[in-house]
């Protein structure tokens, strides 16, 4: 070959280089469910001002951001089926359908299918139930989110490399969803450190507890997986199985949770736990600056979070049990009818939220607590408040209300809002994303970051 010939190969191959190297070939994908502004504001000065972190959240160092409108197709304030879809798909639907378009007619595409079928690795993963609507907005295609046996049949048809969450809720011994997703090649696993996923050509990761979520951070349960460690598999997985390109969705679930609950403090330790997942890729991306993209966005604002008043996020640290837990112990403790004084429940909430001792509680605030606890406990005379994931009684209601305010956490509502909700992303077609923009553009982009 003459030296002229060999310099215009070299050039031509330069060229193909940087062709390929201009799209994205590792796609991390993180929605934090329920996020919003406030939230993120609100961890954002916990992690400044009680844990004296130097630099801001991990995504907001992101060097690009923007904000997404979350409306749905029925109503200014989206569900989580409507706007997973529309954060799947790049298409609008209406409150409580999955992937489907409003006349049911049509079933959207979304970017992991879009993607699996140009070859590439996909990943679902969720901290709430893996049939939950954002997650299933990635594969499934049904009328109503509720359609959970559907959903779950679809999961075992999609091809997946892994899908992972606390449980497949339409999965029961009396029906075939286990036989389908073994069938069609997934092995199910229910622990992070299996021998059995480094061999398996489809995995299927379940927590051992089997409940609509893995648990908070803040309850510390014994032998729960965490966000951070699943993420961990996942990457492993999809990284295993497609080396040279890989697509992974995770949903920090329990945020979302927290927020129905009007739990501050349990909301700002979900969202560090959410960080710490966004490490695992940032992490990827490190070595993969070129190469990887990374963003990270919410479905919608769940509870309208603020800060506001005499702000002490230091006391979201004496928290020691989120709302939901405690909920779910006072109500076995009524349906037993165990028997407990003030004094006693005063010990409780010392010792698990640090009331009276390091978290004030002023004399009318006492007299308060003491009223509630009178009437639920003693009278049994106690009204719950029905909320989406769980009931909260009169007394423990009261008692999150004076931990809200001395911590400065604040919510305008127990179920979704209309406000907008943040953007951030990193790496390689990052700068698509630094705009006020529809939620349905966050998948369009993906795609165009990606050829």
């Amino acid at each position: 070959m003459t030296t002229f010939r060999r310099l215009i190969l070299l050039s031509v191959l330069a060229v193909c280089s940087l062709a390929a190297s201009s799209q994205a070939k590792y796609v991390f994908y993180f929605i934090g469910d329920g996020m919003g502004w406030g939230h993120v504001n609100a961890a954002q000065y916990y992690n400044r001002m009680v844990r004296g972190a130097d630099e801001p959240l991990l995504m907001m160092r992101f060097p690009v951001a923007g904000s997404l409108y979350t409306y749905s197709a029925s109503s200014p304030v989206t569900d989580s089926a409507a706007a997973g879809t529309a954060l799947a798909t790049g298409n609008k639907t209406n409150n409580g359908m999955v992937g489907l378009s409003p006349d049911t007619i049509t079933a959207y595409r979304s970017v992991a299918r879009e993607l699996k079928d140009r070859g590439w690795g996909v990943g679902v993963l969720t901290s709430v139930s893996a049939d939950d609507a954002t997650p299933a907005a990635f594969y499934a295609h049904q009328p109503k989110r509720g359609m959970r046996y559907e959903i779950d049949c679809e999961a075992a048809e999609s091809g997946y490399d892994f899908i992972g969450g606390a449980n497949l809720s339409g999965m029961k011994d009396d029906n075939d969803v286990m036989k389908r997703l073994t069938s069609n090649g997934f092995t199910v696993v229910y622990d992070t450190d299996n021998s059995a996923a480094d061999s398996a050509d489809k995995l299927v990761l379940l927590s051992p507890q089997g409940k609509s979520d893995i648990g908070y951070t803040i309850d510390s349960i014994p032998g729960a997986l965490n966000l951070p460690d699943m993420t961990k598999m996942a990457l492993k997985q999809v990284s295993r199985k497609s080396p040279d390109r890989f697509f992974l969705m995770v949903e920090g679930g329990n945020i979302d949770h927290a927020a129905h609950a009007n739990d501050g403090g349990t909301v700002i330790k979900e969202i560090v736990a959410f960080q710490d997942a966004i490490k695992v890729a940032y992490d990827f991306y490190l070595s993969h600056p070129d190469e990887t993209l990374i963003v990270v966005t919410a479905d919608h604002d769940t509870g309208g979070m603020a800060l506001n008043g005499k702000v002490n996020l230091g006391m979201a640290d004496y928290q020691r049990m989120s709302k939901d837990a405690m909920s779910d112990y006072f109500r076995e403790m009524i349906k037993n009818g165990t028997p407990v004084s003030w004094a006693e429940m005063k010990d409780f909430l010392k010792a698990k939220l640090g009331f009276w001792t390091s978290v004030k509680v002023n004399d009318a605030q006492n007299e308060m607590l003491e009223k509630a606890f009178e009437k639920t406990f003693v009278a049994r005379e106690g009204k719950d408040e029905k909320g989406l994931y769980n009931s909260f009684d009169e007394f423990v209601n009261k008692v999150f209300d004076v931990m809200n305010h001395r911590i400065g956490t604040h919510f305008t509502t127990r179920s979704h809002s209309a406000n907008p909700v943040p953007v951030f992303a990193i790496g390689k077609g990052s700068e698509l994303f630094g705009t006020v923009m529809n939620n349905t553009e966050i998948p369009v982009k993906i795609l165009k970051a990606t050829r």
